[in-house]
């Protein structure tokens, strides 16, 4: 176990890293989870201790929502200016997404069952 999360741990590092050095438009964070996904297909073996690491992660994910929060609460200023904007931004991206993806669900159902036959 504390193997795979030193696994994710060098991965976040290098990701960010690389970001740094080199500028690049990713997220070091992207970069280190595509990292992480090359890992995982050169060295399958990691897969069963990252699976439970990363279910343990997600079984307490609630608790890395505190930073977030204690971190929107300092911004007070910044929210009292823009905060209708990201409101706004954030419903009209929920709902588009919830459609887009309603649309893709819908087309590959109606392609892949009638390729089946079902």
């Amino acid at each position: 176990m504390l193997r795979a999360i030193f696994l994710l741990l060098v991965c976040q590092l290098a990701g960010e890293a690389i970001h740094r050095a080199t500028g690049l438009a990713l997220p070091g964070s992207v970069i280190g989870m595509v990292l992480l996904v090359c890992w995982l297909a050169l060295v399958p073996r990691e897969r069963p201790g990252l699976a439970a690491v990363a279910g343990w992660l997600t079984a307490h994910l609630s608790v890395m929502f505190v930073p977030a929060a204690v971190g929107l609460i300092d911004e007070g200023a910044a929210l009292s200016a823009y905060g209708i904007g990201l409101v706004i931004a954030t419903v009209v991206s929920t709902v588009l997404t919830l459609v887009v993806t309603a649309v893709v669900f819908r087309w590959a159902l109606a392609r892949f069952v009638a390729e089946d036959g079902v």
